[in-house]
């Protein structure tokens, strides 16, 4: 039963676009939301005034709530401090740079108020307003990557217009630039998610905070994902896997040069045969005590704090 919405808005240096934002937020009544909401607005840092108007509106609306942080974390460090700050039964989130709209928020309510099996309603920017070079390629691209490495299908991983259920954040935590892979953390853990067309409006404030070099941090964090997915609850297999490998390329490099030298005679202290044995070697045994290594940390990780090393379905 949903009881109260809280709608979380990180923003950064958005000072032109902050009153616009509460006020269209705050007109959610009118357009046709029926329950008790509150608004948390993060401000990341902002160096541009952002923080003095978010004070200055917060005097005359009552439940926008503001929660400044010292300094720029980056967006997911301010959606999981949106998240800590949050009392609602349903969280939605959305962009503060008046490119998601707020008329949508009913929508995904009614997603999840007439499904109970939802968990995570994600937005697609169907009609995405920004450039072709600069946003929609970079963004075609990594939703492929993404989707096609996670095997989570969805057409817009990159809109932050999402309504989640309160059990499910309570379930992870969002570190680094993690925020854009949401739906797949969410699939780990048990969440039901379905994609809804919402709209998308063009800046007209401001200037956005992405850029081509994006789609190569989006790689970098791939392989994370795909690594604490995988192998995260035994990382021996996956440094000693290929640990192992080397280790036996390189002894079998020796024994077949200790052959050469005691059956033929063959000289092998200049051969780069044994310099490459001797590489494999080191790097195979480095490997494979990075696997113990990990293998014990992930017991200190779980076992001194009470951490379990499964999660429990949803209650629905």
């Amino acid at each position: 039963m949903i009881k109260l919405v809280s709608i979380i808005i990180p923003v950064f240096n958005e000072v032109d676009a902050i009153e616009k934002l509460v006020e269209n937020t705050q007109n959610l009544r009118n357009l046709g939301l029926n329950f008790e909401y509150e608004i948390i607005v993060v401000d990341d840092g902002s160096t541009d005034g952002t923080g003095a108007t978010l004070k200055e509106i917060q005097l005359t609306n009552q439940n926008l709530h503001v929660v400044s942080l010292v300094r720029n974390y980056g967006q997911s460090t301010a959606l999981q401090a949106g998240f800590d700050h949050s009392t609602g039964d349903v969280l939605i989130t959305m962009d503060g740079d008046l490119q998601n709209d707020p008329a949508d928020i009913p929508k995904i309510i009614d997603v999840l108020k007439n499904n109970n099996e939802i968990d995570l309603v994600a937005g697609w920017r169907k009609d995405r307003q920004d450039s072709v070079l600069n946003r929609k390629l970079p963004s075609m691209f990594a939703n492929y990557l993404i989707s096609y490495t996670t095997g989570i299908k969805l057409k817009d991983y990159g809109c932050s217009l999402k309504g989640y259920r309160r059990e499910l954040v309570s379930k992870f935590r969002l570190y680094g630039e993690m925020h854009r892979f949401i739906p797949a953390i969410a699939a780990e853990v048990g969440a039901k998610i379905i994609e809804i067309p919402v709209k998308h409006h063009p800046r007209i404030t401001g200037k956005s905070k992405y850029g081509i070099d994006r789609t190569l941090r989006v790689i970098l964090d791939l392989i994370w994902i795909q690594f604490s997915r995988r192998y995260m609850h035994r990382p021996i297999h996956a440094f000693g896997g290929i640990g192992l490998t080397m280790l036996s390329a390189g002894l079998l490099i020796f024994l077949w040069l200790f052959f050469e030298k005691i059956l033929f005679g063959n000289e092998i202290g200049t051969r780069p045969l044994l310099t490459l044995g001797l590489l494999l070697t080191l790097l195979g045994t480095q490997l494979l005590a990075v696997g113990l290594l990990g293998e014990l940390l992930i017991r200190i990780y779980h076992e001194p704090s009470g951490r379990k090393q499964y999660q429990i379905k949803l209650k629905k």
